[in-house]
C-alpha cells in the first residue's frame, strides 16, 4: 500500500511551487523593464491607437463617453500585445536559447514556471496600462463614473487570470507548433483587435459576432468595465457585468485547465521523443 503524502510533503511541495512562480515571475518583472524596446512597444503604440480614435471619434461628434472607451481600451491593448508577442513565444524562445531541457528535468512543476512567467508579464504590464490611462484622462480629459469600486477591480482580476490563463495555453501551443504559430498570430492580429472591441463597443456587432469575440477574455472584461466606469456604459454594454463576470470565471478556468493539459502533454513528448527540447535551425 502506498502511504498518503505527510503535511510536511504538502507544505513542502507548495512552498517548490511557491518558490518556482516567483523565481520565474522577478526576471520577467526586471528583464522587461530594462528593455527600452518593449517599453516603447507596450506604451507608446497604444497611445497612438488611442490618440487616432479619439480624434476620429470628435470629427465625428461622437458621445464624449466613447473617448474613455478608447482610453481604456487602448491600456488594454498593452496586455493583448503582451500575450500575443512575448507570452505566447515565451516557450518557444526557451526552446531556441536552450533552457527548455532544464525546465523539463528541473524539479519544479512546469506550470510553476510558466504561471510565473504570466505573473511577471502582468505585474510589468499592470505598471504600462496605468501609464496608458493616466496619460490618456489627463490628454483628452475622460470622465468616469464608477458604479462599484469593488466590483470593477473583481471583474478585472478575473478578467487578467482569463487572458494569461489564455497565455499560457497558447506558449503551450506555439510551441508545440514551432515556426507555423507566428504566421497564424500574424494573420489573427488586426482581426482580434477589430473584434475585440478595444476601441467601440462590440455591442455594435450582430450578436453572433459578439458572442464569438466573447471566447477572447478581454472583449468581455472589457465591456464589464466600461459599462462599470461609465455613466452611457450600461447602455452600450453587450450583457450585464454580473453574467460577464461569470462567464470570465469560466474561461478563466477552462484555459488554466487546457494550459496544464497541453504542458503534460508536451513534457510526455518530450520525454518520449525529445523533440521538443531541439532546436531548429
Amino acid at each position: 500500500m502506498t502511504s498518503l503524502p505527510s503535511i510536511e510533503q504538502k507544505m513542502s511541495g507548495f512552498r517548490l511551487f511557491l518558490m518556482t512562480v516567483i523565481g520565474r515571475s522577478y526576471p520577467r518583472v526586471i528583464g522587461m523593464q530594462r528593455e527600452k524596446s518593449w517599453l516603447f512597444f507596450d506604451t507608446f503604440l497604444p497611445m497612438l491607437g488611442v490618440a487616432g480614435y479619439v480624434f476620429v471619434y470628435r470629427a465625428l461628434q461622437a458621445p464624449e463617453d466613447y473617448i474613455g472607451f478608447v482610453v481604456v481600451g487602448g491600456a488594454m491593448t498593452a496586455f493583448w500585445m503582451n500575450i500575443l508577442w512575448s507570452m505566447s513565444s515565451q516557450l518557444y524562445w526557451e526552446k531556441e536559447t536552450g533552457n527548455l531541457p532544464l525546465y523539463i528535468i528541473a524539479p519544479g512543476p512546469m506550470m510553476a514556471i510558466l504561471l510565473g512567467m504570466a505573473l511577471g508579464g502582468l505585474v510589468a504590464t499592470t505598471l504600462r496600462a496605468g501609464v496608458i490611462i493616466l496619460l490618456g484622462s489627463l490628454l483628452f480629459n475622460v470622465q468616469y463614473v464608477v458604479v462599484s469600486l469593488p466590483m470593477l477591480l473583481l471583474v478585472f482580476f478575473v478578467a487578467m487570470v482569463a487572458l494569461y490563463g489564455m497565455g499560457m495555453t497558447t506558449a503551450s501551443l506555439f510551441l508545440l507548433l514551432s515556426r507555423e504559430a507566428w504566421h497564424i498570430a500574424n494573420l489573427a492580429q488586426e482581426p482580434i483587435f477589430f473584434v475585440s472591441g478595444f476601441y467601440f463597443p462590440i455591442k455594435n456587432f450582430p450578436f453572433w459576432v459578439a458572442a464569438a469575440a466573447s471566447i477572447l477574455p478581454l472583449t468581455l472584461g472589457l465591456d464589464a468595465m466600461r459599462q462599470l466606469a461609465f455613466a452611457s456604459g450600461p447602455s452600450l454594454g453587450f450583457l450585464s457585468p454580473a453574467i460577464e463576470l461569470l462567464i470570465l470565471v469560466g474561461l478563466a478556468v477552462a484555459f488554466l485547465l487546457a494550459a496544464r493539459f497541453l504542458l503534460n502533454y508536451m513534457e510526455k513528448l518530450a520525454v518520449r521523443e525529445g523533440r521538443l527540447t531541439e532546436s531548429r535551425r
